[in-house]
């Protein structure tokens, strides 16, 4: 553990997809974790950048894998997103996003005429050029773009599989806007964890299998950041990458070590 976090450990933020489970299986060790950490009293939130689910569904997901979750403990990126958009007056909205994501955003105005924001999520296969340049025409006409977050990639059982990411980021270099991204790595986005427990960030730590939306997500807002080597973790990756962990694990399996050391 770095020198520079004197303080003790007092929370964590821990991702969902590649830490807790991969697609429907769930990590060894995972629900004993969380089940220590209930009963030890440490809190924790569940931070997760899924955009194919509302926050109901992903609560019932978590129910059905028998994960020992609260439905206020899972922070997603459509919810906040919904938070932002609130703050704005009465914005319209076109939507990118899964036909399950949708019940997230129903107070707000859906178009596909000049709407104020654009605000893009997983949708699949349903990329193509004319899509892109659909969209390339509203920011350019005055929209403005949200990203649910902006992951270069995600790992499934068959292997690490592209993010739309990479799409947001071709928008942007397309249209010359910067897009709002209200996932990981977002400050915002982890602020609002540390808010919701009530803890400084040198307090929290981050564990993530992901070492630039989880890792250096969580040290730019002062928080360590732990890599897990489950998931999307890519030993070429992260030896090649300037981001350091705070620590490196075998797996979530290690959160009782790690308190107890």
């Amino acid at each position: 553990m770095s020198d520079s976090f004197p303080s003790p450990i007092r929370g964590f933020l821990i991702d969902l997809d590649g830490v807790i489970y991969i697609d429907d299986d769930v990590i060894p060790g995972a629900a004993e974790s969380i089940q220590y950490l209930k009963e030890n009293h440490i809190p924790c939130r569940f931070l997760t950048n899924t955009t194919i689910q509302s926050l109901g569904n992903l609560y019932k997901k978590v129910q059905r894998l028998h994960l020992p979750i609260e439905k206020d403990e899972i922070i997603s990126p459509p919810a906040a997103a919904v938070r932002y958009l609130r703050k704005q007056k009465n914005p319209s909205c076109h939507l990118v996003i899964m036909e399950e994501t949708r019940e997230d955003f129903a107070e707000f105005r859906e178009t596909d005429d000049h709407p104020d924001y654009v605000v893009i999520g997983k949708i699949g296969d349903r990329w193509n050029y004319s899509l892109m340049n659909q969209l390339f025409s509203m920011l350019v006409e005055g929209a403005s773009l949200i990203a649910l977050h902006k992951d270069r990639c995600t790992m499934k059982k068959t292997g690490l599989h592209i993010e739309f990411g990479a799409f947001v980021a071709g928008l942007e270099y397309a249209s010359g806007k910067q897009a709002y991204v209200v996932g990981k790595p977002s400050p915002a986005f982890f602020q609002s964890a540390l808010d919701d427990m009530g803890l400084a960030p040198e307090e929290v730590v981050m564990i993530g299998d992901d070492i630039l939306s989880d890792v250096s997500g969580a040290q730019n807002v002062g928080m360590r950041g732990f890599l897990v080597q489950t998931g999307k973790y890519n030993k070429d990756w992260a030896k090649s990458s300037s981001i350091q962990p705070d620590q490196i694990i075998p797996s979530i399996a290690e959160i009782p070590n790690l308190l107890e050391a």
